[in-house]
């Protein structure tokens, strides 16, 4: 592609549920999907045929395609890493899911690459673009909360509630040491971060696992009960993870992390206190936040052309049509492609910010097993 063109070609590596999104994605940012390489040759296939692309034969041919400006990697954890290092090596902008690989040092290769590389690298922490997310960071920015005394909340979900529930994810050689945390706590940590301007810096922190044995034979993420009745394993990675956090500042903040929080399904919430007023944000009720004042209490429904200049940027719909992590998703790919293209859109999470994600996950791993205060 040209300099400038805003037609750039895209591979999808991984057909997984968050393929799908990826792929869905790009196409409304302007991309043309170029070929699909999924877990095996038969699944490439397969995926093509439904997409009506290529079906690539390896992760070189992608590489070698003059048409493939971006990779979009959807695969597990475990092969992060090299993955991204050669598309980079390659001369192609990357798209990789979380976590940047599986360890602290995979991490820092990825994003040293990717700054000395001059392309754009970004990860999806995507719930910064729900439009009233943005609202709560520009009144923070404005100075309306004030100084911060409490930061807190929650990331639940019940995916692995069922014991026969399983998948790579909780096999630490695909997907890391840390499951639940490293998985969602992660997406809370990047959120709370951003959202009050804080950066985490000590960690003290616990890990428990509700379920000893799961499945051997794991189906795909969030999927439920593998349906398989043969061999079970020991799980080692945790099911929760209960974590007290403080800032460079010396700002407090708590979060409770869950897989196996029956009736959640994907509820990340949190609430930040300030001495001028607080902030609730709930992703399962993205339409709405709760705004505290010591007098009185206000609701805030999202709406076009209303609130600060990033909400209005990100609200499509008029209030009462909902907008959901699907748009969320849409608007970061959108503002990945626009700074492939020269532009430089607020708020659009980087490889950098997946090394600091990396550099948290390791310190909460580290606090998990040694029961003190922790140094990010």
């Amino acid at each position: 592609m040209s300099p400038g063109s805003t037609r750039r070609g895209a591979a999808i590596v991984g057909a997984g549920m968050i393929g799908e999104v990826h792929r869905r994605s790009a196409l409304l940012a302007g991309a043309e999907i170029t070929g699909v390489l999924a877990s095996t040759p038969q699944r490439s296939l397969e995926k093509a045929g439904e997409w009506s692309v290529c079906a690539f034969a390896s992760f070189d041919e992608v590489l070698a395609d003059d048409r493939v400006d971006v990779v979009h990697i959807c695969t597990p954890n475990a092969t992060h890493a090299p993955f991204a290092e050669a598309a980079l090596a390659a001369g192609k902008h990357v798209i990789c899911e979380k976590p940047l690989g599986i360890s602290l040092e995979e991490a820092e290769r990825m994003a040293a690459a990717a700054s000395a590389s001059g392309l754009v690298a970004t990860v999806p922490f995507v719930y910064r673009y729900h439009p009233l997310v943005r609202e709560i960071r520009a009144r923070r920015q404005a100075g309306e909360f004030g100084d911060w005394h409490l930061l807190h909340g929650s990331y639940l979900q019940d995916w692995m509630l069922d014991p026969d529930a399983s998948g790579w994810r909780v096999d630490p050689d695909q997907g890391g040491v840390s499951r639940a945390f490293a998985d969602i706590g992660s997406h809370w940590c990047d959120l709370v971060q951003w959202v009050s301007g804080e950066t985490f810096t000590d960690v003290f922190a616990e890990f428990s696992i509700a379920v000893p044995t799961r499945p051997a034979a794991g189906g795909a993420s969030f999927s439920g009960p593998s349906g398989d009745t043969g061999e079970r394993v020991a799980v080692r990675t945790e099911d929760t993870a209960a974590l007290l956090l403080q800032t460079g500042t010396g700002v407090l903040a708590s979060a409770t992390i869950s897989q196996v929080a029956a009736g959640r399904k994907n509820r990340l919430w949190f609430e930040l206190d300030g001495s001028g007023g607080s902030a609730v944000f709930d992703q399962e009720n993205p339409e709405q936040i709760w705004l505290g004042g010591a007098e009185s209490n206000r609701v805030l429904t999202r709406d076009i052309g209303t609130g600060s200049a990033e909400q209005r940027r990100l609200s499509k719909l008029p209030a009462g049509h909902a907008q959901g992590y699907a748009d969320c998703f849409d608007a970061f790919v959108a503002d990945t492609y626009a700074a492939i293209d020269g532009g430089d859109p607020e708020g659009l999470p980087t490889f950098t910010d997946g090394l600091r994600s990396a550099r948290l996950v390791d310190a909460v791993v580290r606090a998990s097993g040694n029961g003190s205060w922790t140094k990010v």
